[in-house]
């Protein structure tokens, strides 16, 4: 069944092209990755993308009026029984079809294709530290791709021979058939099952690459990777991906990050959590401690005295640096401290003496100590749910 284009962008049928544009650009704010991270959000927005280049594209959009749907090879029956529009290839022998491309003239319109294809893009992933996601780094890394053949130079014939026309298709890359459809008989071209649309044969292929023009193997390249990269983000090599067929032009390499979990530090966007364990003595009288930043080296944490348990400390400009999708760096995150409060559980004889004088000394015993619904405290659990509410 064809997908309805019109209801995914919210148009009419006879909505003008500026109206369609319009649409489609109000639920594309809403719902980019950049904007909504939700994986519904990242659905629709490949729905309303793929709907307005669709709806955007003339021939498309009269594939669409007729209840085809273009963007599915054999789609456009409405109802049960035989598909009026199976055994066509593609988009392109639909509009020849029914506008007028099939049947005019010995080509077909098409012609043959060039032996020289641009090359497909390649993904790498490549694994880094947390240091290394925050500094940068130039990274060698060795890629399987297909390169271009060293013997015949994209040609794929050897030296000293070349091409010759194809007998099946007179040279013109495509046959053609004639069809019955409910429109009638329909003249359609495909491509020559012996040249592959080429219009030409090669007479003695080349016997490394075996006529491609391309052979594959391992070769080295360069990533220079800016600070401020996060787990799952691309980085794109332009023309470092592969070598098209007939030596065409190399697609690009996108270079994805596997960032790995850092012992010290969490990472959450451009801000970084650690926790600092410190003594109850400490947390009581207050200290100034050395802190190992992320990339920043060491530096002094200030804590006041009668620093309570889970008290969180902000140093400003401390985190992750913030790249921008222009890829520039622009400023800071910041790094959250966590401050744990370890309260001693062995205690010698001495220590348990000079902890109870201390205590006698501020007043503090088991007759001093807050119970549910003491009214100076605010009781057990409302102090625990003021502690939920912040």
């Amino acid at each position: 069944m064809a997908r309805d284009y019109y209801g995914i962008l919210g148009v009419a049928k006879n909505a003008t092209d500026q109206e369609i544009k319009r649409a489609y650009r109000k639920l594309a704010r809403e719902l980019h990755p950049d904007v909504n991270a939700s994986e519904d959000a990242q659905h629709r927005f490949a729905e309303v993308t793929t709907a307005y280049e669709v709806l955007s594209d003339p021939q498309k959009r009269k594939i669409v009026d007729l209840g085809g749907d273009p963007m599915d090879n054999g789609a456009g029956a409405r109802g049960g029984g035989r598909d009026p529009f199976a055994g066509f290839g593609g988009l392109g022998d639909i509009m020849d079809a029914f506008f007028g491309g099939g049947a005019g003239g010995p080509a077909g319109g098409r012609g043959p294709r060039s032996r020289v294809q641009p090359g497909s893009d390649a993904l790498i992933r490549v694994g880094l530290t947390l240091e290394e996601c925050a500094t940068g780094i130039t990274k060698e890394i060795a890629v399987d791709t297909a390169i271009l053949c060293d013997l015949c130079r994209g040609a794929g014939t050897t030296a000293d021979t070349g091409t010759t026309t194809c007998d099946t298709c007179d040279g013109r890359g495509e046959i053609q058939s004639v069809q019955r459809s409910f429109l009638g008989q329909v003249v359609t071209s495909r491509p020559c099952p012996v040249c592959h649309g080429f219009g030409e044969v090669i007479v003695d292929p080349c016997r490394k690459c075996g006529g491609d023009g391309r052979v594959r193997s391992r070769r080295t390249v360069t990533a220079k990777i800016p600070g401020g990269v996060g787990d799952g983000m691309r980085i794109r090599l332009s023309g470092q991906g592969e070598v098209g067929p007939g030596g065409g032009p190399a697609g690009d390499l996108y270079v994805e990050i596997d960032e790995a979990p850092h012992e010290v530090f969490l990472r959450q966007g451009h801000d970084l959590h650690c926790h600092v364990r410190i003594p109850m003595t400490t947390a009581a009288l207050g200290a100034t401690i050395p802190l190992e930043t992320l990339i920043d080296g060491e530096h002094d944490l200030t804590l006041e005295p009668g620093t309570q348990p889970e008290t969180e400390l902000m140093m400003a400009g401390k985190g992750m640096p913030k790249l921008r999708s222009s890829g520039r760096i622009e400023g800071r995150g910041d790094l959250h401290v966590h401050i744990d409060v370890a309260v001693p559980t062995k205690l010698d004889d001495e220590q348990r003496r000079l902890l109870a004088e201390f205590a006698e000394l501020r007043g503090e015993d088991s007759s001093t100590l807050a119970v549910a619904g003491d009214k100076q405290s605010g009781g057990l659990f409302s102090r625990l749910r003021a502690k939920a509410g912040r």
